[in-house]
């Protein structure tokens, strides 16, 4: 296939995943952000941003576990999980869900969206702390990381 070819791009066994994976992990770590200085410095506007970042970050994860999963069955052929990938799977698993917590309970609390609960500030500071630990194992399990 030339590389020129919108069929290798959109039909090549792992492209999709590489390239989602940002979206969700940079909408997300900018609006945990924007919410703990919208927090600090009590800017109503800095706090709809993380909101709308928040919440962006949570419809992005969804596509991007997706294509995790078809990565996992494409390239790996849907080999047994374990070690690095499973803790790998196990944690972006877990920050999806968090991340889908927090756009839930955003999405709940619009009205009053300068002053988010400090249970909402922890649940997004678990999700920061998975997303980093999901994504230093993806590097590792993708060899970029690996020494």
């Amino acid at each position: 296939m030339s590389p020129f070819d919108p069929r290798s791009v959109l039909f090549a066994k792992h492209a999709q995943h590489v390239v989602f994976v940002h979206f969700p992990v940079a909408l997300f770590l900018t609006g945990v952000a924007c919410d703990t200085v919208s927090r600090w410095a009590s800017r109503e506007k800095l706090a709809t941003v993380a909101r709308f970042n928040l919440i962006a970050a949570a419809f992005t994860a969804i596509p991007t576990a997706l294509t995790g999963a078809l990565a996992w069955q494409w390239q790996l052929e849907g080999q047994k999980l374990k070690g690095a990938l499973f803790l790998h799977v196990a944690l972006a698993i877990t920050a999806t869900v968090v991340m889908c917590i927090v756009a839930w309970l955003r999405l709940k609390k619009q009205k009053d969206a300068k002053h988010v609960s400090a249970y909402i500030l922890s649940l997004e500071y678990l999700g920061m702390a998975l997303i980093m630990l999901t994504a230093h194992l993806g590097g590792y399990v993708s060899g970029v990381n690996a020494s």
